[in-house]
Order: C-alpha cells, then structure tokens, then sequence
C-alpha cells in the first residue's frame, strides 16, 4: 500500500542489458567498418532489441494490468516526451547549422559553389516530393486516428494506424531506393556528409517512429487502451508529427533551396 499517486519504478534488469548491447553493437559497427565483419554488431543489435522488446512488455504490464500509470504518472509522462522531442529538436538544428555553415558560404576547396563542383544532387521534385507528400498524408491519417479514439471509434483508429504505418514503410523504402541509385557518396565532401547525416538520421527516426506507432496499434486491437487513457498513443502521434515537422525543412532547404 503507498498514500501518493506516483510509481516507483522496481529493480529491472533491461537498463544494464541495454547498455550492454549498445555498447556490444557500438563497437561491432566500428569493426564493420574497419574489416568488414558483421558478427558483434549484429549480436548487439539482437540484445538490444530483444532488451527493448521485454522492456516494452514491462510497461505495458505496469500500465494496462496493474493500473501503475495513474493520472499523476501520465502527465509527468508527457512531459518526459516533451522534454525528448526538444532535444531531437536540437540534434537535427546541429546538422542543419553544419549545412547552412558550408552551403552559405562555400570555400574554395569545394570550388566555392553549392552544390560543391562534380556534385550532382537529386531532382527535388522526383522522389523527395513524392515523400513530402507521404509524410504529409501520413501525418493526416495519425490526427484522424487520435480525433477516432478519443471518440471511441475503435475502427476508424485501427484504420487509420494501418495507414500510417503502410505510409512510413513506404517513406522508408522510396528514400532507400533513392541512396542506391544516390549519384554521390558520403566521401563526397561536406555535401555528402551533411546529406546522409541529416536524411540518414531522420530515416531512423521514421522508422523508430514506424514501430512506435505498430506498438501502438497492437495495443489498441488488444483493447489496451481507451478514450481517457492512451499515454501511448499519443507519445508516438507526437513523435510522427516531429518527424513531418523535420522533413519539410529537410526538403525545403537541402533538396529544394541546397539542391
């Protein structure tokens, strides 16, 4: 028995685990690099995600069968998904201050010219918009999933998740299409290098925020959650639109104004 609202969280082993297999694929990937063998990354990532998998399960536990998330609990919750999509605010302005750094004003090793000189970048309005147009329609579909369950229409939510989650799989594949047949590399001066940081780490986020919205979707098909209770939900409907959000500014001033 407890006399506050707020959970104290039990001893766990997933955080240790974690930080075993980043740690293990950190250093994996550093070898694939150097001599090409694959082994301790891909042990890595399989700790890591068969830590995020039990962790995920832990949670939904705590908020779905032993009542642990009560009102006190979501509303720090939120604030925690705030306070994190601030700093992923603030890691992508890095990049886009490293573009605009070397794009505003480009010096004379590049041929003082942007997109540097034997630089072909892509037609901005070939795939890059057909994306821009995905993402968009997805960030549709997510507010018409929300608006869906707040007003208990569980099939419209279903619907409209399956949506979402069809679109970013489609982002996904359209943007790895796009690097296959990309005409430069991540050598090629700071254009390449800022280019692929920049798309390649929003690409993860889409589809760290693909899996996000499945969870969340497998949770609403195993009536998990309610009306007045989607903490869940509503984290990972953030989470896209911060993802929109950052790729209409991607397009605009690398593809479009950089390009």
């Amino acid at each position: 028995m407890k006399n506050h609202p707020f959970h104290l969280v039990e001893n766990s082993p997933w955080p240790i685990t974690a930080s075993m297999g980043i740690m293990t694929m950190t250093s994996g990937t550093v070898m694939w690099f150097h001599s090409s063998q694959m082994l301790l990354m891909n042990l890595g990532a399989m700790i890591t995600l068969l830590t995020m998998i039990q962790w995920w399960r832990d949670v939904v536990r705590e908020s779905t069968f032993q009542g642990l998330h009560t009102k006190s609990v979501i509303k720090m919750m939120k604030w925690g998904m705030m306070l994190f999509i601030t700093s992923e605010v603030l890691f992508f302005t890095a990049f886009f201050w490293a573009f605009f750094h070397s794009s505003l004003s480009p010096t004379i090793e590049i041929g003082m010219q942007w997109p540097p000189m034997g630089v072909k970048s892509f037609n901005p309005i070939s795939i890059p918009l057909l994306n821009t147009l995905i993402l968009l329609s997805s960030g549709v579909s997510i507010t018409w999933a929300h608006n869906a369950i707040i007003n208990n229409n569980f099939t419209q939510t279903k619907q409209s998740l399956s949506i979402t989650i069809i679109m970013g799989v489609y982002f996904t594949l359209l943007q790895a299409i796009e690097y296959v047949e990309a005409p430069f590399s991540l050598a090629d001066s700071v254009y390449g290098s800022t280019f692929f940081l920049s798309t390649g780490f929003h690409g993860i986020h889409v589809i760290i925020g693909s899996v996000f919205i499945t969870v969340s979707a497998m949770r609403v098909i195993n009536l998990h959650m309610s009306s007045q209770h989607h903490i869940g939900f509503e984290a990972s409907a953030w989470y896209w639109h911060f993802v929109d959000v950052v790729w209409l500014f991607l397009y605009v001033s690398i593809y479009w104004w950089g390009g």
